[in-house]
């Protein structure tokens, strides 16, 4: 067998990712668990998209976030890190009137035996393309460039550059071979994870595989079309990505512990992250692998609070304009019941934001507007559990407890294991 084929590169933070089942329970882990206090974003106000604002009865069915619902969760996440072999996990759940949950549980660095604490920075996967996406949007607020417009426009040598749009790339529909999914590439970004990646090298293991369909036929997952939004991004402002994002996108967020880096540099403090995404299969350290393989589809670094308040700017709106921020909610099926994804964001079972997952880190942050919650799940590892994410594990059991008619996520078959 192949290191690529043993590794099974999946997508590193898709939209959707393969749902799991709770399992009989098992004898609980420690748990470490401290209360953060609230953030909230400083954006500028804006009328939220009719999908986004809260119904009149929103909040009625969620429960009181009291001890004995405490207790259930703590549980469920128990259960859930024993069973997956999670070494640590950071739990934020919030909705107004109804109290918050925050915990950690297990341990941090597998060798010292630290605990998970709520104050982590975290490499967020996917999380990432939120904000390369809200990016782009804010341009075509400002008139410098428009949904429809060809990617040909603003990068040479695109496959069909001349009839694949922004607004397909944002929304998965390109048709585009997902650079992460190409064997050379896997064994590049395995042979010990601190090879540096320039956005034309990405692009160069994409473009040698034929288009995979026609523009706008379907959805289908890619890296590919993030670092042509990111170079577009670049194209239009004249500065690099990293500076528009944060002055276009995390300053006016109100975000202050959310960065996107230029090289494998992690601020402390931060957990180990573990994969077996190495060229040999084993579990290994990845927490200084350098995340420029991911670029604008997944490099970024951000903190619990920051997750929590921008899962809420994101679903909301509130750097964008009313029409842009209804644009970007029009989802297309994303090939399971209850699943949409829209431009750079998910739509699963009414919660709205997106998940990540690169090698040795995973996260969730998503907001559900009917009942005005947000969820954020933070992991320091990537292995999967008899094939499902482990982000969508305790997504899947927290949601379970608290909003059994919203449960993410839904179901899909086994995805290559990058991007």
């Amino acid at each position: 067998m192949t290191p690529t084929a043993r590794i099974r590169l999946r997508r590193a933070c898709t939209a959707v990712t393969a749902a799991g089942v709770l399992i009989a329970p098992v004898a609980a882990g420690p748990a470490y668990g401290t209360s953060a206090p609230a953030r909230t974003a400083a954006a500028a106000p804006a009328v939220p998209d009719a999908r986004s604002a809260p119904s009149p009865d929103a909040g009625r069915d969620f429960p009181e976030l009291t001890p004995a619902v405490a207790a259930k969760l703590d549980a469920a996440i128990r259960d859930t890190l024993r069973e997956a072999k999670v070494p640590g996990v950071i739990v934020g759940l919030w909705a107004p009137g109804k109290g918050s949950y925050v915990r950690t549980f297990g341990v941090a660095d597998k060798e010292s035996g630290a605990p998970m604490r709520t104050d982590f920075y975290t490499r967020i996967g996917s999380q990432t393309k939120t904000f390369t996406v809200t990016a782009l949007l804010r341009l075509v607020d400002q008139g410098k460039a428009g949904l429809d417009d060809p990617i040909g426009t603003y990068v040479s040598g695109v496959p069909n550059g001349d009839r694949i749009t922004l607004r397909e790339l944002a929304g998965m529909r390109s048709g585009l071979f997902n650079y992460s999914e190409d064997e050379e590439f896997g064994k590049a970004l395995t042979t010990g994870g601190t090879r540096p990646f320039t956005p034309r090298q990405l692009l160069d293991y994409s473009f040698r595989h034929p288009v995979q369909f026609e523009p706008n036929a379907k959805f289908q997952y890619s890296n590919t079309n993030l670092i042509l939004l990111g170079l577009v991004i670049e194209k239009v402002t004249g500065q690099p990505l990293q500076r528009v994002i944060s002055e276009q996108v995390i300053e006016p967020a109100g975000l202050h512990h959310t960065l996107f880096p230029t090289n494998a540099d992690f601020p402390e403090p931060h957990a180990q992250g573990y994969t077996d995404q190495s060229a040999s299969g084993d579990i290994v350290d990845s927490t200084d692998w350098n995340p420029s393989w991911a670029w604008a589809a997944g490099a970024m670094i951000s903190t619990m609070e920051d997750l929590r308040s921008w899962a809420k700017t994101l679903a909301t709106g509130t750097l964008l304009k009313p029409a842009t921020q209804a644009e970007r909610l029009k989802t297309t099926s994303a090939g399971i019941p209850g699943a949409g994804y829209g431009l750079g964001i998910f739509d699963v079972q009414g919660w709205i934001g997106h998940n990540g997952s690169l090698p040795g880190y995973e996260s969730l942050g998503v907001y559900l507007p009917e009942e005005r919650a947000t969820l954020v799940v933070i992991l320091n590892t990537d292995v999967l559990h008899d094939g499902q994410e482990p982000s969508t594990l305790f997504g899947e059991a927290i949601t379970g407890i608290v909003t059994p008619d919203h449960v993410y996520p839904g179901h899909e078959p086994t995805a290559p294991r990058h991007g």
